[in-house]
Order: structure tokens, then sequence, then C-alpha cells
């Protein structure tokens, strides 16, 4: 039968896509468009924000009124914590964030007897960790290997412990097998994901270390350049960077959650760190990476924020010198300590994230005028029209090069400019 997947979300999401296309295709369906006739829809949802509920209803809905007589069936976050919402869209299956090949079985199921099937589970108390098949998406030149699930930090504001449960971590072994696989396929490089990687090893036997695998992955990946999810503070210790920096093929791009730079803010959002520790860790991987990007999160308008606080947020993100930043304005999670909280009145959080984002602008300019005379090792991914092919550096800033049929190629590129956020660049001489 011919499936259209839609994906919204973070890389998690996106590899356990990749992960259902693979099985799907290897099942022999086909693969449509989304934006397409097809026998079945399937909305792969996000809830990390009100605006992410919003689309993912959205895509529901399109996926409805464009096929009335196909199987639409829904997975992800949203319907792992919001199912009641989920049922009153006219779906088939409705599932959450567990058993993904089970998510399948179910969804042939109901294009052959057309019949409704809600399929969810306790994501709280799930203790096992879902193995699913690395890779990349469609002609993408990077992999992702999904590493870890769930998370234990309950940060005040956030659905996601409750949307995916505990952390559960792919052993050593394993991710060194698809690791070999997937250089065996021909990526060139390989992103480490999970929905809190920091506390990857922790319900293993001797709770290895993130840098642990890290180090284990580098070795399998041989020429693969090895790329680093979202990190916590904690993460970032001596030990952690100087072995880090001992890896040639991990990249220098680490993102480092923030979300407030005001010690009364983190402490009103339950996140595990203040502002003495997190400058610390920006501190380390400055001194021990040569001019790293380090790119973070930022959540303004957060329930109780003065105008003070905001105003010391904004200092500490420009000591901190991020070479990129997301800025979103704090979103009502129900069902989370922080939507009983005071809050700031929509219009203050929309200016507060208008200024946010200047100030992540005017940094981000500022790191790439400073990669200007830099040689930059750059993975070019697709053309960019007129002779130009485009691609990410190590520290993963887009970059614009002349060169045909560059694609999946790693080359030494000798950054030239700036030009509309983007680097330009020479292919330098091997």
């Amino acid at each position: 039968m011919n499936i259209a997947i839609y994906t919204l979300g973070c890389k998690v999401n996106q590899y356990e896509t990749a992960a259902m296309e693979r099985e799907l295709t290897r099942r022999g369906h086909v693969l449509t468009p989304f934006e397409g006739p097809a026998d079945a829809y399937v909305v792969n949802t996000c809830s990390v924000t009100a605006v992410s509920d919003k689309k993912s209803r959205q895509m529901i809905r399109r996926a409805r009124k464009r096929s009335p007589a196909a199987v639409v069936a829904v997975c992800g976050c949203y319907p792992q914590t919001h199912p009641e919402d989920v049922a009153g869209l006219d779906v088939d299956l409705i599932a959450g964030t567990g058993d993904r090949m089970k998510f399948l079985d179910l969804l042939e199921a109901a294009v052959r007897e057309r019949a409704p099937v809600v399929a969810l589970d306790r994501a709280l108390d799930r203790r096992t960790f879902e193995a699913l098949p690395a890779g990349g998406l469609a002609a993408r030149t990077r992999a992702m290997l999904k590493v870890e699930d769930g998370c234990v930090n309950f940060c005040s504001y956030c659905i996601i412990p409750y949307a995916r449960g505990p952390v559960r971590s792919l052993p050593l072994a394993a991710a060194a097998a698809e690791v070999r696989r997937l250089r065996e396929e021909g990526y060139r490089e390989l992103v480490i994901t999970g929905i809190e990687i920091s506390s990857w090893g922790r319900d293993l036997p001797g709770r290895p270390g993130l840098m642990d695998l890290v180090e284990a992955v580098c070795r399998e990946a041989g020429d693969l350049r090895v790329r680093l999810g979202s990190l916590e503070p904690r993460t970032i210790t001596e030990d952690f960077c100087r072995r880090g920096a001992a890896l040639p093929g991990l990249c220098p791009h680490f993102h480092l959650s923030l979300q407030s730079g005001c010690d009364a803010t983190l402490g009103r959002m339950n996140r595990k760190y203040d502002t003495g520790r997190y400058r610390e860790s920006v501190a380390l991987l400055n001194a021990c990476f040569d001019r790293p990007a380090v790119t973070t999160d930022l959540i303004v308008g957060f329930p109780g924020e003065t105008e003070a606080e905001f105003a010391a947020t904004l200092d500490f993100v420009r000591q901190c010198a991020f070479a990129e930043m997301h800025i979103f304005p704090y979103s009502i999670r129900p069902g989370t300590p922080a939507a009983a909280m005071e809050q700031v009145p929509g219009p203050v959080k929309d200016r507060r994230a208008g200024e946010a984002a200047a100030l992540a602008a005017e940094l981000h300019a500022a790191y790439l005028h400073a990669c200007v005379g830099r040689t930059l090792s750059v993975l070019y991914e697709q053309p960019a029209g007129g002779g130009l092919c485009q691609g990410h550096g190590e520290n993963y800033m887009t970059v614009l090069a002349a060169g045909e049929n560059l694609r999946n190629q790693v080359r030494p590129t000798r950054i030239t400019g700036v030009r509309d956020g983007l680097l330009l660049g020479e292919l330098a001489e091997v």
C-alpha cells in the first residue's frame, strides 16, 4: 500500500520516522509524499509547545480532508499526553511514543479492517530501550543514531518526561554495530541523538558515561564525523572535554541547553544548574576545543519572570557569546507545575522574544564573521543554484562554495565571507 508520513518535532522524532520508513519499505509498502493521495497517512506528532500541538492538529485535519477514505494514524508525543484531543479529530489509529514496530502492525491491520484502534501504554512504566534501525532520512548525507530515550529531570515547564518515560539506553555493543552498518552504507556524518543523551548509561550495568559511548562510536566511525545532540551543562566536565578533544572525528559543536540566564528563573524552572555552573561549562569548551560553536535554547516569558530577570538573562547570553540560539516564548503545558504559576502576559512574552532574537542574530553574525579566514571541513549536501553547493562545517555553520558533484563529500573549505547568515567559501587544495 501507499503510505505518507509527516513528522513534527525533534531529531528523535525524525529518527523514529526514518526507522519506520525503512521497515515499511522492507515490508513492501510504497512511501509517497504527504501532499498526494495515499492509502494511509501517518502523523508523527510533537507536543513540546502549544504551537506544536496546533501544528499536529492541523496536519491530522489536512490528511483527513485530503483523502476521506484513507486511514489516518497518529503517533508521537501529542497522543501520548493528550489522547482525548486526538480522539476528537476523526482518526483511525491512535498510538504514542512506544513500540513503533507494533504501531506499523496496527497500521497495516487498520487498512485491512477499517476498525478504529487506540494503542497507548503508560510511558512512566517503561524500562526497556526500543532498538530501532539507525539511518538517515531520504536524500540526506548524515545519519542519526538514537542512543537514549526518556527523561527524569522533570523541569517544571516540560511535558516530555510524561510523554517519553524514564531513561533507557542503547547498550554500547548495539551502538557500535549500528555505527559499522551506517559507515558501510556511505554516510559521512553521524549524529548521536536522544531525548536526554546526557543521561545515557545511567540504567546500564556499571553506569557508563556519555563520553564512554562517544569514544566507542568514534572508534567504529572511522572517517565519519560524529556530532552530539543537545547536552545538559552537567555533562561538560574537564574529563569530558579532555577525552572529547582527543577524538579527531568529534565535531566541535555543542548544543548546551540554557533556558534562562537568571538563577531565580532557573530555580522556578527546576533546572539542575545555575549560571555559575553553566558559565564553567562554556569556559571548558572554549578552552579545550578550537573555536567551538556553542549553541543553545532560551525560554522567554517564563512564569514570574520580571524585567530585571529578563535583563539578567540577556546579559548572561551576551557573556556566553553563543554561535546560534533558538528562542521560545514560554508555552503552558497543562499538567506541569509551571502551568499553575503566575503567567507573564502574551504581549510581554512576544516583546521579549523579539529582543532575544535580535541579540541572537547579533551574536550569530559575530561568530560567522570570526570564521572568515579559517579553513573548515565542510560536508556538502545539496546544490544551491548558480553553480554553488551547500553544506555544513564541523561547527555546523552553513557554507556555500562553488563546485559541482560535491554531494556527500567532506572538503576543506577556506571561508572568504558572510552573506545572508551563511558562510561563503572556496574549496581548498587537499
